[in-house]
């Protein structure tokens, strides 16, 4: 185990449970604090770690591997050049990742259970998924190993990107002046993680925002419109194998009932809620029968202004 694995094995990850754990203390004494949430939060954490030391491959280890014995070249992170190349190239491809987790729906039912929690605070960081390697999500990361970058690290990258991400959870972090037009704050995971309707679908950056920026998936937290956090339709209860696989469960009933190829790949590719028959419950379906325009569209209409009499 090299120093870095070591380190977020056994510094970052006890310093995230520590403080989040301080948060809920400070957090209780203010407000109902969630404790059974957070019970489960750290369940998913531990069986996670479990399932990646004792099932080391993803689906997605034949296509890496593959990439890097046809790599372009072999870039030597030498120097501050490769390893900003590095991040931004991470940063790119975790947007992708992350836009898939909310519009594929195989990618989503693991990502779901991040979103599970009806309270946003810093042990919702750490509830991740326990399938999440075997989605096969790590294929997203595959071009930064066919250009040349090994591929461990790439994926220590990815690691201390998920570590900046645990305190953006945080509900009582103002928003940040000038770094919200660049970085992912806390502002911008509120939105992310909110299940209103005008948010849905949004911010899917991970140390930087200016992606969501640059492919119009950016949304602003208002202050006249309370984020609301979970799911669409709220998880109740805290039986943890209901959290983790309600969604895959769901998937399978939807494939069975399936009678034909179109309604397989849609139940399997499509956005969540697709139907085979349109009449579904996709973020687009519930802003049109909510009459809300959806944001993004929204802000490529031009502007027509009235004449000036």
């Amino acid at each position: 185990m090299d120093p870095l694995a070591r380190f977020l094995l056994f510094v970052a990850l006890p310093a995230v449970v520590v403080f989040s754990l301080i948060e809920a203390l400070v957090l209780a004494r203010r407000t109902a604090y969630d404790w059974k949430a957070a019970g489960v939060s750290l369940l998913d954490l531990v069986g996670r770690t479990a399932v990646q030391i004792f099932v080391p491959l993803s689906l997605a280890t034949p296509f890496i591997v593959l990439a890097y014995q046809h790599r372009l070249t072999t870039i030597a992170l030498d120097g501050w050049t490769a390893l900003l190349a590095l991040f931004i190239g991470q940063e790119f491809c975790y947007y992708w990742f992350h836009r898939a987790a909310h519009r594929v729906r195989w990618f989503w039912c693991n990502h779901a259970v991040h979103h599970s929690p009806n309270q946003l605070n810093l042990s919702a960081a750490y509830r991740i998924g326990v399938l999440s390697r075997l989605t096969g999500s790590a294929v997203f990361y595959t071009p930064l190993v066919w250009l040349g970058f090994p591929p461990k690290i790439v994926f220590q990258m990815l690691s201390l990107n998920l570590l900046y991400q645990f305190w953006i959870h945080a509900t009582w972090i103002p928003r940040l002046g000038w770094l919200e037009w660049v970085l992912n704050t806390p502002s911008s995971h509120r939105v992310h993680h909110a299940a209103n309707l005008e948010y849905l679908d949004a911010n899917y950056g991970g140390v930087l925002i200016v992606f969501d920026r640059l492919f119009g998936t950016y949304r602003a937290e208002r202050d006249e419109l309370p984020c609301r956090y979970g799911l669409v339709t709220p998880m109740s209860g805290y039986n943890p194998l209901r959290i983790e696989f309600h969604q895959w469960a769901a998937l399978a009933r939807d494939l069975v009932r399936a009678r034909s190829l179109r309604a397989v790949a849609g139940h399997l590719f499509g956005p969540p809620g697709w139907k085979p028959d349109g009449e579904g419950d996709t973020t687009e379906d519930l802003r049109r029968r909510a009459a809300i325009q959806d944001p993004e569209v929204d802000a490529r209409r031009p502007t027509v202004h009235a004449p000036v009499p």
